[in-house]
């Protein structure tokens, strides 16, 4: 995933050769060509598996959909991205034990309890601005 320009400076300097050992050393990019491959997908984290023949769900578990659902008008293509992950979602703990390897909507889930944490401090800290300056929330 991009790192956010105000970010930068919590990463180390060779995060990129880093994050693809991580990705394509350790976790062989999950048998999937990183950025080439087009997957169909239903947008709830089913997927097709066109090597298999069938669909899975997010965690690559097998299921199976009715016949008569018709998947078609819903089903979306989208690229196959690997991203590299702070298990603890603290940046200058480079240790391999927590670096993960994860797909981008999986690394999305991983970290929405701190987005939504530092999406809270944001606004906290707008709506104390506002406060303080009695100026608008912006």
């Amino acid at each position: 995933m991009p790192i956010r320009p105000e970010h930068r400076f919590f990463y180390p300097i060779d995060w990129a050769q880093l994050s693809a050992v991580i990705r394509f050393g350790r976790a062989k990019g999950f048998g999937r060509p990183h950025g080439q491959k087009m997957v169909y997908h239903l947008g709830d984290g089913r997927w097709w598996d066109a090597q298999a023949g069938r669909w899975r769900d997010g965690w690559g578990r097998r299921i199976r959909i009715a016949a008569e659902a018709d998947i078609l008008k819903r089903a979306r293509r989208t690229r196959v991205v690997l991203a590299a992950a702070h298990r603890d979602h603290d940046t200058s703990n480079n240790a391999d034990a927590n670096l993960a390897a994860f797909r981008q909507r999986c690394h999305m889930i991983h970290d929405r309890p701190e987005h939504q944490r530092r999406r809270w401090r944001t606004l906290f800290r707008r709506k104390a601005l506002g406060d303080l300056f009695g100026g608008p929330y912006v």
